[in-house]
């Protein structure tokens, strides 16, 4: 008789499992037999839970974007003027919470995923539509009619950074990584005509 109440932990535990695998091995060629025996379950109660390892994953991806979400509506609270609202999503987006190399990895997984699995593209193109709309918000006053443009700059710029930061050997720049953005942002506001 399965214990009440545990399915919320155990998927929770099967999550964190799958994001750590990933993490470890660098890609998706991890099995539901090896997440399940990290999460501390059978691979069967893995696949009652969830049905496929796409799902699991998917899952994890949704439980990332969550966490990356609280983050930036934190920062945002915050923030008072229109460059502190740009400052704060940047910020956010290389927040620690985000920026581990297990979280690094299942995004760059999650970006491979999405180009095949329908659903990883639908929950790509809401991540980068609310990035891009968060930034465009907060970037209008300071850039006007090119703010849509520079939210796409800045955005790819995000994106680009997680990768390399992925790929490199050791541990991660956070501070660096969002210093160059804030950079690139300073020069973009600098710029306007």
């Amino acid at each position: 008789m399965p214990k009440l109440g545990m399915e919320p932990i155990r998927r929770d535990a099967l999550v964190a499992a799958t994001i750590h695998e990933i993490g470890t091995k660098g890609s998706l060629d991890v099995t539901v037999g090896q997440i399940a025996r990290r999460a501390g379950v059978s691979p069967a109660l893995a696949h009652h839970y969830f049905g496929t390892k796409e799902a699991i994953f998917l899952s994890a991806m949704r439980h990332i974007m969550s966490i990356y979400a609280g983050e930036v509506r934190a920062a945002l609270a915050g923030a008072e003027t229109p460059r502190a609202r740009v400052e704060a999503i940047v910020r956010a987006s290389f927040a620690p919470s985000n920026f581990r190399r297990e979280v690094i990895a299942s995004w760059l997984m999650f970006y491979l995923s999405a180009q095949t699995v329908p659903e990883a593209a639908r929950l790509l193109a809401v991540y980068k539509g609310r990035l891009a709309s968060n930034l465009r918000h907060s970037l209008r006053p300071l850039l006007g009619p090119h703010a849509t443009e520079a939210a796409e700059g800045i955005a790819a710029m995000i994106d680009g950074l997680y990768i390399r930061q992925g790929l490199a050997p050791g541990a991660q720049d956070a501070g660096n990584a969002a210093n160059l953005v804030l950079d690139y942002i300073g020069r973009l506001v600098e710029a306007r005509p």
